[in-house]
């Protein structure tokens, strides 16, 4: 964990969110700035910047946020008819916040575009 870290500080609970999941490697909480009406972030525990920072051994945590996205969908109702899953990498990728993250989008029909 880092102080200056924003996820950091919500996985804390130094910061408040609207928290809908937590286990041992993850948590998950409703975006503050959502762009489809379900807009959840799945979030390591461990503190990693991003993908280019994911080791190894981390090929067990993203597949758990993988599963845990596809939960929280069936969860949402929007499992079935689809959603998206997106993880941004570094500023020109879309990175806001530099901890890894996984988007699960859904709840309306969503365009071609990624964001």
């Amino acid at each position: 964990m880092t102080d200056d870290c924003v996820f950091c500080r919500i996985i804390s609970g130094n910061i408040p969110s609207d928290m809908i999941y937590k286990d041992e490697k993850v948590v998950a909480f409703r975006d503050v700035h959502p762009i489809a009406p379900v807009h959840i972030l799945i979030v390591p525990r461990r503190h990693i910047a991003g993908v280019g920072d994911l080791a190894q051994e981390d090929a067990g945590l993203v597949g758990h946020m993988v599963l845990i996205a596809r939960r929280l969908a069936e969860q949402e109702q929007i499992a079935e008819s689809g959603y998206r899953l997106v993880v941004n990498s570094g500023a020109d990728g879309g990175q806001a916040v530099m901890h890894l993250h996984l988007h699960l989008i859904g709840g309306r029909k969503l365009d071609d575009s990624l964001g």
